[in-house]
């Protein structure tokens, strides 16, 4: 089956707003648990950050994966997935004053249907 123009454009739109939801939906979780978001879908040209969010001298940066399982979430972090997060990370780490104290890590947040995201701290 063929698909027109248009159609691929309505899937790609709704999985645009599948991922700010799951991304909303991550953030507040993080929040439940103590944390501060302090910056949403941080790009660069070396790569992007879903979320980087803060606990005291911790920094999280954390990859947003929504799937049908916490495995398949995990499995979507591909190698080359985690070390362009951790290229933009190391950037936006750079700009901090207080860089040489904080501490770093790399969570997943898996968001499933019908359940409260998922945290894997440390996960890459």
């Amino acid at each position: 089956m063929t698909r027109g123009p248009l159609h691929g454009g309505a899937e790609r739109r709704r999985a645009y707003r599948r991922g700010h939801i799951a991304e909303w939906l991550a953030a507040v979780a993080l929040m439940a648990k103590g944390y501060r978001i302090v910056a949403r879908r941080f790009r660069t040209r070396a790569g992007e950050v879903d979320l980087i969010a803060r606990k005291g001298d911790l920094v999280a940066l954390v990859e947003v994966k929504a799937r049908a399982s916490e495995q398949a979430a995990i499995d979507a972090v591909t190698g080359t997935a985690a070390r362009r997060i951790a290229a933009a990370g190391d950037i936006w780490l750079s700009r901090q004053r207080d860089a040489a104290r904080l501490s770093v890590r790399r969570d997943i947040i898996a968001v499933l249907p019908r359940r409260w995201p998922r945290h894997f701290p440390d996960a890459f």
